[in-house]
């Protein structure tokens, strides 16, 4: 088995180029390869990858075979020598740069060593060509002829990219010293794009996001950028390591020459609002994620063209004719790589059942679109008051025609709704919901419809799909998938508690809303009288098996629904999107603070309240035992004193005057044993004794 070294795997080209390897036979990219036996027999292996990370902590590719310490060099020397093929990526940091340069002169010291050939591919940028002095145009007035391999001893790089072609230098030297045994490429790669994005990842994601007016342009966005599809790098890589060409420089980008503004309005136009602006560069470096190294990188001009590509490589191409060409797959993919799909979701029920209130939630928690009917028929009707405006401006003589075809479309809104007793027509309101449903945010990001569609055919016709498949043979789906929500939520609720709901809003709430006693139950009539018979717009979804959940509102105790709202969070599952912004993380961060203070806070008082509670019982049933205890005590007293009486009686009667005159008897003789004396006269005198 063919071993192959990448470093960092975890990086974005590192994913890719190990996903490439491991998935291609060995040998398949060399033409010949299937025609001799041996060589079908090695067509059954594939490449083994092994490599280091950049980051401890990254989640590692599933393909790769075995990762290395890369901070310990000796053990990553050792797997160098395990390795047949060592590629090395050097476009995304200086310490790559470095990592190469020591891995290629390590090898080259231990050539007398190898047990097997090996190949050293250094993955290197354009950069290095960034400050080439361009070819004359064959005709004049036409654009400067492309450089290719041939020119690359011409080539002199950006300043801030000196250390590259040095590293690029070395690597080709110490390929000539024994071509049998360690052979030694250069692949002078153009901006990847593809995949989940890296160098114009900042450009797709404010794209995506849609929070900005328009794209950033840097500069004039004249310049030329040279573009190469990160798979097509990878299946680049691997055709230099089955072939082993003799060109030991290759150029590896795609046919297209575009200008960053031609790449930069694709993408708007393709994932955001299809405005761009140009900014300045010292604007661009005010912008976090645009470092000096992005920026450079961005303002590379060149026209560039592979030859061995062309002449030498056998592989299949993604997508050769450009970023612009294929504009549509590679939107595709960035948002399936990222994770970026569309969250579609619909809440239905009968008025007041919380449609509004469990629908803003949702939005909120997944980052969604809140599509209300008012506010829909409100957007369209002001998109086209404006469009017709411009007839009548003189900017508009270029848009006559859509400014006039704007104002015959409200003309005919107007006498709809004046026929319609104030109302517009189904058509014109699944129009504006279709126009809504199918603009950039909410296929970006998604939405939540509230309260809409109301019934069966409302439903067929805003959902239905209209086109045919581009496959003839596929069959033709009942829906549009790009429409169709993914989750239908009932809200149910009899007459009864919805009418206890609405009675038991403030006045001040009710007042000048549709909430009101009369408006109300005419509204709960309408939609009892719609949802009786089988056609009903939970019957649409339930054929279309987009079975709704039905959710009953009145177990929910919670004051804002938000009961209501984890079932179906529950049933949705996890956002697909971005997650919190720095400043949405610091806000979570300081709530949570706040939270966890407040808590603290209640939990403290709620121990002094216990702890006085137990205070004020402990007091008073200390209190209780001593009134019981003194209560006790006098009873007992008083049981006494009334035992005491007959006794004392006894004593004053027949014992306290013999005993008297006893005590008088010894003070007058005054004996020398008053005691004794005292006994003798008490039993003498007892008047008991005969």
């Amino acid at each position: 088995m063919a071993r192959v070294f990448i470093n960092n795997v975890d990086s974005y080209i590192g994913k890719q180029l190990a996903e490439v390897f491991t998935s291609t036979v060995v040998g398949s990219t060399v033409e010949d390869a299937a025609e001799d036996d041996e060589g079908s027999q090695k067509a059954q292996v594939k490449y083994e990858v092994v490599g280091t990370v950049s980051d401890k902590n990254a989640v590692v590719p599933s393909c790769v075979n075995q990762v290395v310490e890369g901070d310990h060099i000796d053990e990553v020397l050792v797997s160098l020598m395990q390795c047949d093929i060592i590629v090395y990526d050097t476009t995304s940091s200086d310490q790559q740069v470095e990592d190469c340069l020591i891995a290629c002169s390590a090898l080259h010291e231990q050539i007398a060593n190898f047990k097997t050939p090996k190949t050293f591919i250094c993955l290197s940028s354009v950069m290095t060509w960034s400050k080439t002095k361009p070819n004359e145009p064959a005709i004049e007035d036409e654009p400067e002829q492309p450089f290719t391999e041939e020119d690359y001893r011409r080539r002199k790089p950006h300043p801030n990219f000196k250390n590259e072609i040095n590293v690029e230098k070395q690597v080709i030297k110490f390929g000539k010293t024994d071509k049998t045994r360690f052979l030694t490429y250069v692949v002078a790669a153009g901006l990847p794009y593809g995949a989940g994005e890296d160098i114009f990842h900042y450009f797709f994601k404010v794209a995506w996001h849609g929070e900005s007016e328009a794209l950033n342009i840097i500069g004039s966005g004249e310049n030329i950028v040279p573009t190469i599809h990160v798979k097509d790098l990878g299946n680049i890589m691997v055709s230099v390591a089955d072939a082993r060409p003799k060109t030991r420089y290759i150029v590896a980008v795609d046919d297209s020459m575009n200008s960053m503004t031609e790449i930069i309005t694709c993408i708007s136009k393709n994932l955001g609002t299809g405005n761009v602006m140009n900014i300045s560069r010292e604007e661009a470096l005010l912008i976090p994620e645009i470092t000096q190294r992005v920026f450079d990188i961005l303002s590379v001009n060149l026209r560039l063209e592979g030859t061995w590509i062309k002449e030498g490589a056998k592989f299949e191409w993604v997508s050769e004719t450009g970023l612009l060409e294929n504009i549509g797959a590679v939107v595709d993919e960035y948002k399936r790589t990222r994770g970026l799909l569309p969250i579609r979701l619909c809440v239905l029920g009968p008025p007041a059942s919380g449609k509004s209130l469990v629908a803003s939630q949702l939005c909120q928690h997944y980052k969604l679109h809140h599509l209300k009917i008012a506010d829909i028929i409100h957007q369209a009707i002001d998109k086209l008051e404006k469009q017709a405006a411009r007839a009548e401006s003189e900017e508009g003589e270029e848009d006559d025609e859509g400014a006039q075809q704007a104002q015959e479309t409200l003309d005919l809104l107007n006498e709809s709704k004046q026929e319609n007793n104030d109302r517009y027509e189904d058509q014109y309101i699944i129009q504006f919901f279709m126009e809504k449903l199918m603009s950039m945010p909410c296929q970006n990001q998604g939405f939540v419809l509230d309260g809409f569609p109301k019934t069966y055919n409302q439903a067929k016709e805003l959902f239905g799909n209209k086109e045919e498949p581009e496959d003839e043979e596929a069959p033709r789906l009942e829906y549009n998938e790009k429409l169709m929500p993914e989750v239908v939520v009932s809200l149910d609720a009899d007459d009864e508690f919805l009418k206890k709901r609405i009675m038991n809003l403030p006045e001040s709430v009710v007042a000048g809303t549709h909430n009101t006693e009369d408006l109300f139950l005419k509204r709960l009539a309408e939609f009892r009288s719609i949802n009786t018979d089988d056609q009903t717009v939970l019957n649409y979804f339930d054929e279309l098996e987009v079975h709704p959940e039905h959710i009953d509102i009145a177990a929910d105790s919670s004051s804002n629904m938000s009961q209501v709202v984890e079932k179906i969070v529950k049933t949705v599952g996890k956002p697909r999107n971005y997650g919190p912004t720095e400043e949405e993380r610091l806000e979570l961060q300081r709530i949570a603070m706040e939270k966890a203070i407040k808590k603290e806070a209640l939990e403290k008082m709620e121990l002094q309240r216990k702890e006085e509670e137990e205070r004020k019982e402990t007091k008073r049933r200390k209190d209780e035992w001593s009134a019981r205890v003194k209560e006790v005590k006098e009873q007992e007293e008083e049981v006494l004193q009334a035992q005491s009486y007959p006794l004392r009686n006894y004593l004053m009667k027949h014992v306290m005057p013999t005993l008297n005159q006893g005590l008088i008897e010894v003070c007058k003789v005054r004996p020398e044993d008053a005691i004794d004396y005292l006994a003798e006269y008490l039993f003498e005198h007892n008047p008991q004794v005969d």
